[in-house]
Parts: C-alpha cells; structure tokens; sequence
C-alpha cells in the first residue's frame, strides 16, 4: 500500500488534485538528464469534482509526494486528452534544463564538480549537494551542444582517471552531484519473499584481462595484468593515455583501477517487486536470490513505478556494484 498527493502549481495557486488521479507512472534512468511522471487524471465535470484546467503553455508544475515524503518537483512539458474524458500528462525534473540548453563550453584544468557548478549556473539552475571531484580535466570544449553533454563528458573523464562514479539528481527543485558509492540504501530485495519475477545475464564480451598505459609517443609507462583470469580466457587488452601531468606513482594507481572495474563480467539483473520509493537510479539496494547464488550490492540503472488503486509496483534494471563490494571487503579484512 502506498498514499500518495499530487499537488498542482498554477501560477501563484496550488491545488491538491489527488482525487482525480486514476495512475502514476514515475521513472529514471542513467545517464537520463531528469526523472519523469506521467500522470492519467479524470477530465470530466463530474459528480463533487471539477476539471484540472491543466494548461502545459502556461507552465504548470507539480509536486508529487508518497507517504507524506516529496519524490518529484517538475515542470509539465506534454498533455493529451481523449474521448475516455482523461487527461494524460507528463513533467520532467528541473534536469531537463541541463538536456534543453545549448551554449558553447570551454573547459582548462577544471574538475567535474566545477563543470557542473558553472553549467547549472549558466542556465538557472539551483544545486544542492555538489561532490568534490579530485582530477583536473586539462581541456574540455563542447561547441554548440547541450549542459548534459558538457556534464557527462566531464564525469566520463573524471572516472576514466580515478574510477569513482559520479551521478546527477534532483531533489526538492535543486540539481546534485553525488557519489554512486555512498548511495547505498537499506532496501533488500528478497527472492523469497518481495519479488514477483527477474531476469539475469552475464556477459565477459567486454572484459579485459590487462591494461597498459602508454605516452603520446606510443611508449609504455605502466601495464597491469590478471594473469588468473588470462589463464582461463585468454588474453583481453585495453590500451589508455593518461593525462600527461601525472607522476609515475598516480599512473601505476591508475592502471590498477581502470583493470578493477574491467576485468569484471558485466551482469544485468531486471526484477519486478513490490514499490519501494527509495529505489531509484543511482542508488544503490542488496538483492538475495538463492536460486541464483545471489546475495550482494547492486546498483539501480533503471526505475520504473506504478502507482494504481493504493498499490505500488515497480520494475527496475541492476548492474553490479563492485566498488561497494571492494569497501565491504576492506572493512571486513
């Protein structure tokens, strides 16, 4: 069971249009500029209730609450109605403005976080937590494209050179920079007990079994290699340039934990369970499936919810989480 409110922002009016509400259909997904909600509403002037006067030209925003708690804060972006005598619209986060703004970006020696600040800056955008991000990008240049693309090249650069995730959320109207790693949520997904149904595979197409990182002039600075996993498979290479300012001891780090995150199977786990509205892109949940010798961390890359006659399901896609499965291992060793 799960209670839900729909608020409805005209203007300097807000109305709770609960009561008209028949369904919600609330989603993300990685790498997703801004969460979306659908919502199908009775569009009749019926018995004790009036019609929404919904009005997407207008601006119309809504905020969206479970159980007393707020999960959305948008702008109503599309509207249909039918012969049913529903309206159906949809609204997106304020990530939208990252995906609906062009400009030219010019980046030397800033970090991803500093990226981001002045993306959301340029554009209006309030932020809220922002993760400090270690490694200065020496040059980024994105002519003519979006504040998502210039954000998303910054972090793909910022992993590629320390590993660490980093993820974009909304929350309450502001924009975040957040750490995958520290996301990780109490939820439990129980083979025997929440779940109605999964699906899982395993992929090694994409494995590497060493890495080798060399200089512009094509020399070797530093390789590693999982001679274990060569013994079983063969051998996989991936070949990188790091950043020509760093010493010979930050490369050695480097090579080590690019191996880390691919020398790893890449798993997909999809799942059906009962709604939990903590579990969401970028979080990561435990999952116990004794059928499939399952019982660790996964990260949630996709999340979709439905909310119908007081029920909550949702269907979410997992991938795994192998830098919570290496803290836990340190902490217990």
């Amino acid at each position: 069971m799960a209670k839900i409110q729909l608020l409805l922002i005209q203007g300097d009016t807000t109305t709770d249009m609960t009561a008209l509400v028949k369904s919600v259909h609330w989603k993300g997904r990685k790498g997703s500029s801004a969460r979306t909600l659908t919502v199908t509403m009775i569009d009749d002037n019926g018995y004790k209730h009036a019609r929404s006067g919904i009005d997407v030209e207008d601006g119309n925003q809504c905020v969206f609450y479970v159980d007393g708690q707020e999960r959305f804060r948008g702008i109503l972006l599309n509207q249909g109605q039918s012969s049913k005598k529903q309206l159906k619209y949809t609204a997106y986060d304020n990530g939208i403005y990252l995906a609906n703004n062009k400009d030219t970006f010019v980046y030397k020696g800033k970090t991803a976080d500093e990226v981001f600040a002045d993306v959301c800056s340029r554009f209006g955008i309030p932020t809220g937590d922002v993760a400090k991000c270690s490694y200065k990008i020496p040059e980024l240049t994105k002519s003519k494209t979006t504040g998502q693309d210039a954000v998303l090249d910054a972090l793909s650069l910022d992993y590629k050179a320390t590993g660490t995730r980093h993820y974009v959320s909304s929350d309450g109207g502001k924009l975040s920079l957040l750490q995958r790693k520290d996301q990780v949520i109490s939820f439990v997904v129980d083979g025997e007990a929440n779940l109605y149904d999964y699906s899982y595979t395993k992929s090694i197409e994409n494995i590497k079994t060493r890495v080798k990182m060399i200089s512009k002039e094509g020399t070797t600075i530093a390789e590693k290699t999982n001679a274990d996993l060569e013994k079983k498979i063969g051998i996989f290479q991936e070949i990188q340039q790091p950043d020509e300012s760093f010493t010979k001891a930050q490369v050695t780090d480097l090579v080590g934990s690019v191996l880390e995150t691919l020398d790893k199977p890449e798993e997909t786990l999809g799942l059906n369970i009962l709604g939990d509205a903590d579990v969401i892109s970028g979080k990561a949940i435990l999952v116990r499936i004794p059928h499939l010798n399952i019982n660790r961390a996964y990260y949630v890359d996709d999340d979709d919810h439905y909310f119908e006659d007081n029920l909550h399901t949702m269907s979410v896609t997992l991938t795994t989480a192998e830098e919570i499965k290496e803290q836990e291992d340190k902490a217990n060793g």
